[in-house]
């Protein structure tokens, strides 16, 4: 190689390097990451055909959580969404939701609530009935588990017909909350369950289904 061809080079090396650095790359390249880790996440669900019953297809998350890959996407993410939200207390729901709750609460530096089925917790509860395709359900969390300066995010793996988070969600206002989240992992759009909640509620899910 010639002098001349090698300070060429150099010169266009160094043009490159300078636009790269006044441009912000780092963004670009987590979006292209993010990207990449979603797909990644999706492929790693596992569908199980006529579970709980027939006809119905399970999109099982604990093939997503088992893989040390796709659980940091989950948490990264997680963190990335509520970092700057002010969230003083996360509930997650019986019992998936407690996962990435549990996770998600240390990291962002609040504290973590179980909503539970009944008879679960050991104080005294408040409680909330909601209906089911056959029949009714409880959920319950403790009577001193929000008070009225907190920032809260409900957190469950899953959105499909929405009536557990709803309950839930009903729950937590009856405790005058400052402002509440809602966050799943994976929403089954065909199901329309965002449907069932207020418009002006901020509601985010990871995955699209």
């Amino acid at each position: 190689m010639t002098v001349t061809r090698a300070v060429l080079r150099l010169r266009a090396f160094v043009k490159t390097k300078n636009i790269i650095n006044n441009t912000n790359c780092s963004t670009w390249n987590v979006k292209i990451t993010k990207n990449m880790n979603k797909e990644y996440f999706k492929n790693s669900i596992r569908e199980v055909p006529d579970f709980p019953k027939e006809g119905i297809l399970f999109y099982d998350l604990t093939t997503a959580f088992k893989d040390p890959k796709c659980l940091k996407f989950i948490s990264n993410t997680l963190v990335d969404l509520y970092k700057d939200k002010g969230i003083t207390k996360v509930l997650g729901i019986e019992s998936r939701g407690f996962i990435m709750g549990a996770s998600l609460a240390e990291k962002i530096g609040a504290g973590f609530v179980l909503v539970r089925k009944p008879g679960k917790l050991p104080s005294k509860t408040a409680k909330m009935n909601y209906a089911k395709e056959y029949g009714e359900d409880i959920i319950e969390i403790h009577e001193d588990a929000i008070n009225a300066d907190d920032v809260v995010l409900i957190h469950d793996d899953l959105l499909a017909t929405g009536g557990t988070m709803k309950a839930a969600y009903d729950l937590v206002k009856t405790f005058d909350a400052k402002k509440v989240y809602l966050n799943f992992l994976v929403e089954l759009d065909f199901l329309e369950g965002r449907s069932v909640f207020e418009k002006n509620l901020e509601i985010t899910s990871l995955l699209h289904v």
